[in-house]
């Protein structure tokens, strides 16, 4: 099954370029990650609020409170498309590395997928 790629961009053949599901689940990952909440119009719980908690005091307690929020998020929104197996975040300066071990439904494929961002 083929999927409109993440951002949408144009193939070298004039057309919308599309992402296969494995790739197009990795997509859907970083846009809840990356997306805060009231972003999106339509859909005002939509996202993860993970760059906000970024400017948190830091401590033990933040660190354990941004994961399980942000693997809520994932849950919520692609709970029907993987099973988070563990989540990672962490913000050095400027940028925020996340990793994601999930597992695809119905393949049982373990997968991880990296992301950066700046703040």
């Amino acid at each position: 099954m083929t999927e409109i790629a993440f951002p949408l961009r144009v193939g070298p053949r004039g057309r919308t370029e599309t992402s296969d599901e494995a790739r197009h689940v990795e997509e859907l990952i970083e846009q809840v990650l990356f997306t805060a909440p009231g972003e999106r119009v339509n859909r005002p719980t939509f996202g993860s609020g993970l760059s906000e908690l970024v400017f948190a005091p830091g401590g033990e307690g933040v660190a354990e409170a941004t994961q399980m929020l942000v693997q809520g998020a994932l849950q919520q929104w692609l709970g029907d498309r993987v099973v988070i197996n563990a989540l990672e975040a962490e913000s050095e300066e400027a940028t925020l590395r996340v990793s994601v071990r999930y597992t695809l439904r119905g393949r049982g494929e373990p997968r991880t997928a990296r992301f950066e961002g700046a703040r």
